[in-house]
């Protein structure tokens, strides 16, 4: 088994509790067992819990989703059982506006979005930290599957995880290096099995919930219907190929995504996929496989976390399941910039976003253009 992460021993020769941390707890393995861990260190932890949707409208008894309030009471359950207390904030608000309507947005402008980083980004990151600092902890942990490492000159980074199966540094790649510094990832040198067995140490009733799939204010996954209760339009257009031909017609493009192949509803001697979205002219381009690839592609809202320079040689990753590939990132101003990969990539996607390495340490990203 691998050595987890050990904070410094946080008792004086009297046993007495020293430091305060705060532990973003979702009511999952996770982020439970990083709060166990902290308290077996010695640390007086506080959990904070956030209510982001109203669970009892929108969400149906068999979803399973990440801020259900099932997780709210498995949330409590674990913290009764460690014996430290657990504020339930409410950010239903914050979060509809930061994170829902933003998905809402990039779908009705032809992008794929990936909410679960906005929630990162303005609710963990910003607000929850905002709460953690008025609490006068040292820090906030979260039950990500990150690493939080110091250089030789103090400057705080984030590596990937040890398990790369599990590696969450993809959905962090927002954190500035203020925030960093007050962030830490208990967890980040485990496997997801190591974390389940210790879980099952510590005695948290947790330790074999299965994760969530769906997003939390997705109930099951159905996107349509979220849609239709949102107003997102679904107006039929044409699905074009690559030439302009017309060879039939879609039901709305917010059905669809960059290198979908399934649900076209065309028949073609060869396979075909989406490899553009028309929002102006409500128009699907489909062509076969090559048209996927591309050699570059465009950012905005870039944070680097790197050496400073003109450009940097590194490795992109366009999404959370594709592995870092050799590029060359050339930074531009107003948080632009433009990626280069030494080989074409598939399926680049507008909303998606590309984040950076040297080696496993995440040196940042941005939003796909």
């Amino acid at each position: 088994m691998m050595v987890p992460w050990t904070p410094a021993k946080n008792r004086t020769a009297g046993g007495k509790v020293t430091k305060r941390a705060v532990v973003a707890m979702s009511g999952g393995v996770d982020s439970s067992t990083a709060a166990a861990w902290l308290v077996e260190e010695g640390w007086e932890v506080i959990g904070l819990t956030m209510q982001l949707w109203d669970h009892g409208q929108s969400l149906s008894t068999t979803s399973r989703t990440c801020c259900a309030s099932e997780d709210i009471y498995d949330a409590r359950q674990v913290a009764q059982r460690l014996g430290i207390p657990l504020y339930v904030l409410n950010m239903e608000e914050a979060f509809r506006q930061q994170v829902v309507d933003g998905f809402l947005t990039d779908y009705r402008q032809g992008r794929t979005p990936n909410p679960c980083i906005r929630c990162n980004q303005y609710l963990k990151f910003q607000l929850l930290l905002d709460k953690a600092r008025a609490l006068s902890a040292s820090f906030l942990a979260t039950g990500h599957y990150a690493i939080h490492k110091m250089s030789d000159d103090g400057t705080p980074q984030l590596w990937r995880g040890v398990d790369h199966k599990k590696d969450q540094s993809y959905f962090l790649f927002t954190v500035t290096a203020p925030q960093l510094s007050l962030l830490r990832f208990p967890i980040g040198s485990l496997t997801k099995e190591e974390t389940r067995r210790l879980a099952e140490k510590f005695g948290l009733h947790v330790a074999r919930k299965r994760e969530s799939q769906d997003l939390c204010f997705v109930p099951d996954g159905d996107y349509e219907s979220f849609f239709r209760q949102h107003g997102l339009p679904e107006e039929a257009g044409d699905i074009v190929d690559t030439s302009g031909r017309r060879l039939g017609t879609h039901h709305g493009l917010s059905r669809y995504t960059i290198g979908q192949r399934r649900g076209l509803g065309i028949a073609s001697p060869h396979p075909l996929y989406v490899v553009a979205l028309q929002v102006e002219e409500n128009r699907l381009i489909v062509g076969e496989e090559g048209a996927l690839y591309r050699d570059s592609l465009k950012l905005a809202e870039v944070n680097w976390l790197g050496p400073a320079g003109n450009q940097h040689r590194l490795a992109a990753r366009i999404r959370y399941a594709a592995e870092p590939q050799p590029a060359t990132f050339i930074p531009g101003e107003l948080g632009l910039g433009e990626v280069f990969f030494d080989q074409p990539q598939r399926a680049i996607t507008p909303g998606q976003a590309c984040v950076f390495y040297l080696g496993d340490q995440m040196v940042g990203g941005g939003w796909i253009l």
